[in-house]
C-alpha cells in the first residue's frame, strides 16, 4: 500500500518574489495525516490560512494565486509542482509575504529543499484522483483536457512567433512511468520576452524578475549567457506548472492532461470544470502496490 506522505522536519528558505520584487521568508512544516497541503500568510496582523485548493485561486496573471478572506499568495505553482513530484500529500507552507519565492524560476530548488530534510509516509493510504470520463476547457484557440488514464501522462504544445520556437520543440509528452520528475521536468525555468518587460512592470508585475530567476528571450535569441537547461526547457516549463496548478485538485491525479497553449486561467478552469462534474473522476486507494500504476510507483517513490 502507497501511504501518504509528508516531512521529516521543519525546513526555512528566504528569496524574492518574482512579481512583487519582496523579500519572503518561507517556512515548511510537517503536517498531519489528512491535512492536505495547506499555505498560511504569516506577516498578516491576523495571520490567514489558505489550503491548496482550485476553487480558491483567484487571480491568474503569469501565475496562480490563492485568495481567502481578502487576503492573497501569489505563485504557488512552482512549489506545488516540486510537492506533486515528490508525492508529499500533507504539508504546513508559512508564508511572511504577498508570493512564493521564485528562486531560480524553476521547482528545482523546492525539490532540493525538500529532499534535504527527508520525506516519510504516514500511516493512511495515498488517495488519488482518477479521470473517468474526458473533460475539456477552451478559450479561443487555447484548450486543456483531462482524459482517462491508467497512470500519468502530460501532453503540452505551445506556441509563439519567436525563432526559438521552433517544430522540433513546440510539443514534449511526458509519461511518468518513462519519464522522472526531478531529472526531467524539476529544473526547467519560466521564461520571458524582453518586448514585454516594461509593459508588465508597468501592471505592477516581474518587478523581481531578473536573468537569474528567468529566462529572457530578446527578438532572436536567449539572453541568458548559460543558455538552456533543456532544448525544449520553455515547453517542459509549461508541464512544470500545470503539474503544479493541477496538484490544487488535491490529490495526485490518475488520467492524461492535454494542452495547447494553455496558461494558468486555463489549467484553473479546467479544475474547477472537472470538480463540477462528480461523475467524471473518482478518489481510490490502492491495497496492494501491484494495483498501482507504474508511473507512481516510479515518480512519487523516488527521492533519493
Amino acid at each position: 500500500m502507497l501511504k501518504q506522505r509528508t516531512l521529516k522536519s521543519t525546513i526555512k528558505t528566504t528569496g524574492v518574489g518574482l512579481h512583487t520584487g519582496a523579500r519572503v521568508d518561507l517556512v515548511m512544516r510537517p503536517a498531519a495525516v489528512d491535512s492536505g497541503i495547506v499555505f498560511h500568510r504569516v506577516d498578516l496582523a491576523q495571520p490567514v490560512t489558505m489550503p491548496a485548493d482550485a476553487l480558491h485561486v483567484g487571480d491568474t496573471r503569469l501565475s496562480s494565486a490563492l485568495n481567502v478572506d481578502g487576503a492573497s499568495i501569489s505563485t504557488v505553482e512552482h512549489v506545488m509542482s516540486a510537492l506533486a513530484g515528490l508525492g508529499i500529500d500533507n504539508l504546513h507552507i508559512d508564508v511572511a509575504g504577498p508570493e512564493i519565492p521564485i528562486m531560480d524560476g524553476s521547482a528545482g530548488p523546492f525539490v532540493y529543499l525538500l529532499q534535504s530534510v527527508g520525506i516519510v509516509e504516514q500511516d493512511a493510504p495515498k488517495r488519488y484522483l482518477r479521470i473517468l470520463s474526458p473533460v475539456e476547457a477552451r478559450d479561443g484557440d487555447k484548450w486543456a483536457r483531462f482524459d482517462p488514464f491508467n497512470g500519468l501522462k502530460l501532453d503540452f504544445t505551445i506556441d509563439f512567433p519567436h525563432p526559438m520556437f521552433g517544430s522540433e520543440n513546440r510539443q514534449v509528452v511526458i509519461d511518468f512511468a518513462l519519464h522522472s520528475y526531478v531529472k526531467e521536468v524539476a529544473r526547467a525555468r519560466t521564461f520571458g520576452f524582453m518586448q514585454d518587460v516594461e509593459a508588465l512592470r508597468a501592471a505592477g508585475l516581474i518587478q523581481g524578475g531578473s536573468l537569474q530567476n528567468a529566462v529572457v528571450l530578446d527578438d532572436f535569441k536567449v539572453l541568458n549567457t548559460e543558455g538552456l537547461r533543456f532544448d525544449n526547457e520553455f515547453v517542459k516549463h509549461k508541464v512544470l506548472d500545470a503539474i503544479g496548478d493541477l496538484y490544487l485538485l488535491g490529490h495526485p491525479l490518475i488520467g492524461q492532461y492535454t494542452a495547447f497553449k494553455s496558461g494558468h486561467g486555463l489549467n484553473n478552469a479546467l479544475a474547477r470544470a472537472l470538480l463540477a462534474r462528480p461523475d467524471a473522476y473518482e478518489l481510490v486507494t490502492f491495497t496492494a502496490e501491484r494495483d498501482v500504476p507504474t508511473a507512481f510507483q516510479d515518480w512519487q517513490l523516488s527521492v533519493a
